[in-house]
């Protein structure tokens, strides 16, 4: 963490009120320039808007992927074109054990039994130890996926990983989405052509019924509505 931690964390309260409900690219500037760039982006690949907005005004910049070892095929798909095809740069966060060496460990099926550790050892950890080097990262959350991300700011400090989490799209209908994605002709994953609304991992991904909220095919038959990152 760079020595600007200090006096960025003094200002991210006042700007998120200045800033909500701007345009995304103006809060992707800012945080850009807040952090001298020193940001990145953390990528489902559910889709790349996210990806593509921060690359408007951060060339390059790095997209963290967490390969957990259970992803959809077409999920790592699109983890490919994006990285051909748009100017970011792509990293793959691994966890510490591959999906074996846990099975071995915990038994097999650990999503099953018990999501929550699942997640925090091929998800929430990883990406603890992959934002390090930075001052900031970049989230797609958006307020209308679930009553869990209503009130998500578009900017926080984020004291879990201290640091500034930057959510530009914190606004955004699936309308808007839309949008801008047939705007810039952006890659889409196969998988929400094929109705699903919220994109994780194979055993824990549903499809999504009429009328249910994005986030209700995930964890489906549990009381779990997030993987750990965000909470």
């Amino acid at each position: 963490m760079s020595t600007i931690t200090a006096p960025l964390r003094e200002r991210v309260a006042e700007a998120a009120k200045e800033l909500d409900g701007a345009p995304a690219l103006e809060i992707v500037r800012w945080a850009v320039e807040a952090t001298g760039g020193n940001l990145a982006v953390a990528g489902s690949m559910q889709d790349s808007v996210t990806s593509h907005l921060v690359s408007q005004v951060r060339p390059g910049v790095d997209v963290l992927f967490l390969d957990t070892g259970y992803h959809f095929a077409e999920t790592l798909r699109m983890r490919g074109r994006v990285q051909g095809q748009l100017d970011v740069t792509v990293i793959d966060v691994l966890p510490k054990q591959t999906v074996a060496e846990q099975d071995a460990e915990y038994g097999a099926k650990l999503h099953d039994r018990d999501p929550g550790l699942c997640c925090f050892l091929r998800k929430v950890a990883p990406l603890a130890e992959a934002l390090e080097p930075y001052d900031a990262w970049v989230t797609g959350l958006r307020r209308d996926e679930s009553p869990t991300r209503a009130g998500t700011p578009v900017l926080s400090w984020d004291d879990k990983h201290d640091m500034l989490k930057v959510a530009p799209l914190a606004t955004w209908t699936d309308e808007d989405v839309e949008s801008y994605q047939v705007e810039h002709g952006l890659l889409r994953n196969a998988l929400v052509l094929q109705g699903y609304a919220s994109i994780g991992c194979q055993p824990c991904t549903r499809l999504v019924a009429p009328g249910e909220d994005a986030r209700s095919g995930r964890w489906a038959g549990t009381d779990k509505v997030e993987c750990g990152i965000h909470i």
